[in-house]
């Protein structure tokens, strides 16, 4: 069974997000890099669309995780913590997210893209050109790197896809190249 008909019938085939039952898509929470049932949500349209940045936030859509925070699937668990953190500043998000338990586990994961830090502490990644960068992004490379620690060399024109983000410095994301998982600095490459 493929991750996406495990992702139906665990959820009934609902958003698992607000129960919307159209339009429905597997979504990898990053920073993941590899699709499996612990790593991805099944999601509508509209939840999508405003998790990925491509549409403004509808704070009253988003009501719906008063119920999918407690979710017994942990990957249901870290978006609606997410998506809380994202709306925090309205009140009523506050008031769930005292109310949300997440393991330490869960919670490192919830926190790896840092929803939950203020906008001025955020580390932001950009490319050559000044575009922001976000995990799962794919970038190609501007020139070719020689691969430190070995003998191989990432030429110009690679495309990266699924990278993740260095938390710690704007400078460095992490992606495959070929077999190799390597850290590439920002500069190298522009977003696909």
């Amino acid at each position: 069974m493929s991750v996406l008909q495990t992702l139906q019938e665990r959820s009934g085939n609902i958003c698992e997000l607000c129960t919307a039952s159209n339009d429905l898509k597997q979504y990898t929470i990053p920073p993941s890099l590899n699709e499996n049932v612990a790593n991805d949500v099944l999601v509508c349209k509209t939840c999508l669309d405003q998790i990925e940045g491509d549409v403004d936030m509808d704070v009253n859509h988003w009501r719906c995780l008063n119920d999918s925070m407690w979710s017994e699937h942990v990957a249901v668990q870290i978006m609606a913590w997410r998506m809380l953190q994202r709306l925090r500043n309205e009140g009523w998000p506050k008031d769930l997210l005292d109310m949300m338990y997440l393991s330490d586990e869960a919670l490192a994961l919830a926190r790896a893209t840092g929803e939950h830090e203020d906008a001025a502490n955020k580390i932001i990644h950009r490319d050559v050109n000044g575009v922001i960068l976000s995990s799962g992004d794919s970038v190609v490379l501007v020139k070719d790197l020689k691969v430190k620690g070995s003998s191989m060399v990432a030429k110009q024109g690679t495309a990266v896809r699924n990278i993740r983000l260095d938390r710690e410095n704007a400078e460095y994301i992490e992606g495959k190249v070929g077999a190799q998982q390597i850290v590439i600095i920002t500069k190298y490459v522009k977003k696909l």
